[in-house]
């Protein structure tokens, strides 16, 4: 992150040592803070390179909760200073261990012990080469759509469920996004598995269509959404969304937390199908789950800011009845958008049981409002998933395990790499005419850009300090001079040392 031009010559130091202008600052993760951060910006240090661990479970909840709160500031904060960030292995630790004592040891009282250990150390030159970041004009997101029809006519009524692949951090090669929103695209994927088992079958076959939707740019002001409303309802005749909607269902950060929270723009109305689904939430919580929180948090949509809060919010702004599912109470909340949501992570680990729990409230509450369970008399404590049709927690694990193996940034998800298609393969699985839609950026009013060079190599050369050289060249000119005048006088030196050797004799 930082500036574009991110070309990297200079010496390296900790943020312990007294001037770090022009010096390449490293910090561990462990050390990290963001005094230290703006510390390195201020003395307009030529680029900042924070260290973190190969695994994070290793470190503590209050360094992960205290980077979470850091990235938006990061973030938000224009600089010309590259920053970098690299994981931990014994050579970049010995690098780092090396560049402290180097940096602590000019703090030394002692003047002359300052020059003789500034002209002994070794130091570290630390460069990358590499063209300027440039704008990619033609990259484009993808997202995948898939569908189960209802059974019992053309007019039936949608639901839409959705979730947003994509992960946000500050490091876009580091944004695994396990729980904002791995977890979502998790769900997502089991109510597909599930439904189409019911929908295989004419006793189970709903008269309701089901529309899935793994949206991409979900951290770009949800674009890949924004886009595929565009495209059904503006730029097409015939379209699921544009006949019978009875609500939206949005899937977003479900892999953690003691409560569930469903994010509206507007309150539903009693008497309407969203509104029974919140019934039926409350209802599976309360009943299956007394552990669970559930909650409603109503919050309407600021068309002042630049970007939405929730997905569901770009399904309001068209008219169209939607909510999000989440354990969050805030959009503000720092998981969603850190490198540090990762499924090793202290304190931001993806627990399965949770993801398992969760999944089953959705499904559950879900399934009885389709079915209309409740005006049927069916208890509420009554699971109807289960034997045959149990949640597959192992299943959910795979595919976590498969979302979080990679870094799903939108600018790296590319439309035909393999991780497209494996979605799209697994959607295919289960549901019918399954399809990518694409966004590009509009040339000319570009509502995101994307750069290159995301990724470079940096190489560290074991170099002497410059005043190194320079005692050096003192010390040389020093012996040649010596040699010098001893030539030039070598019959007074003979003569001296023939005096020296006869006195030495006689004694």
């Amino acid at each position: 992150m930082g500036t574009r031009s991110a070309v990297l010559n200079t010496e390296a130091r900790t943020v312990e040592a007294d001037v770090l202008s022009r010096r390449c600052v490293m910090m561990r993760l462990m050390d990290f803070s963001y005094e230290q951060y703006q510390k390195a910006l201020r003395q307009s240090a030529g680029a900042v390179v924070i260290i973190l661990p190969q695994s994070m479970s290793s470190v503590p909840q209050d360094v992960i909760r205290q980077f979470m709160e850091t990235e938006p500031e990061m973030l938000a904060m224009e600089t010309i200073v590259p920053v970098y960030f690299a994981e931990e292995d014994e050579e970049l630790l010995s690098i780092y261990e090396q560049t402290q004592a180097a940096s602590a040891s000019q703090g030394s009282a002692s003047a002359a012990e300052v020059l003789l250990h500034t002209a002994t150390a070794n130091g570290f030159q630390m460069v990358t080469s590499g063209a300027q970041s440039k704008a990619i004009s033609d990259w484009q997101i993808t997202s995948v759509e898939g569908r189960l029809a209802g059974l019992g006519g053309d007019d039936l009524p949608t639901i839409v469920i959705v979730a947003h692949y994509d992960s946000f951090g500050v490091a876009p090669w580091l944004s695994h996004g396990a729980d904002s929103n791995g977890s979502g695209v998790a769900v997502l994927l089991e109510l597909a598995r599930l439904f189409s088992r019911l929908y295989t079958y004419k006793r189970t076959h709903a008269g309701y269509n089901l529309l899935f939707f793994a949206s991409g740019g979900g951290k770009f002001n949800y674009q890949g959404t924004k886009r595929w409303l565009e495209d059904n309802l503006d730029h097409t005749d015939s379209s699921l969304l544009q006949d019978n909607v009875a609500f939206v269902l949005c899937l977003d950060t479900l892999g953690r937390g003691n409560g569930l929270v469903l994010h509206v723009s507007k309150p539903p109305k009693e008497g309407t199908l969203q509104h029974a689904f919140l019934k039926e939430l409350e209802l599976v919580a309360a009943s299956q789950f007394p552990e669970v929180r559930f909650s409603m948090v109503h919050k309407k949509i600021n068309l002042a800011e630049d970007l939405l809060a929730w997905e569901h919010e770009r399904f309001a702004i068209r008219r169209l009845p939607a909510f999000t599912v989440s354990h969050l109470e805030s959009h503000r909340d720092g998981p969603r958008n850190s490198i540090m949501d990762v499924r090793s992570a202290a304190g931001a680990r993806v627990d399965s049981r949770v993801l398992t729990r969760n999944t089953r409230i959705v499904v559950e509450a879900l399934t009885r409002v389709i079915y209309n369970l409740t005006e049927k008399g069916v208890p509420a404590d009554l699971q109807v998933f289960t034997e045959q049709m149990q949640i597959q927690q192992e299943q959910m694990e795979s595919v976590m395990e498969w979302l979080t193996s990679q870094p799903r940034a939108a600018q790296l998800v590319d439309k035909d790499g393999t991780f497209i298609s494996t979605l799209e393969y697994y959607m295919s699985r289960y549901l019918k005419d399954v399809k990518q839609h694409h966004v590009k950026a509009d040339k000319r009013d570009p509502e995101f850009v994307f750069y290159d060079q995301l990724k470079q190599v940096m190489n560290a050369y074991r170099v002497k300090p410059a005043i190194f050289d320079l005692l050096l060249a003192l010390c040389i000119a020093a012996y040649l001079g010596v040699a010098y005048i001893a030539v030039q006088h070598f019959g007074l030196l003979y003569k001296l040392v023939q005096r020296l050797s006869l006195k030495s004799k006689q004694q």
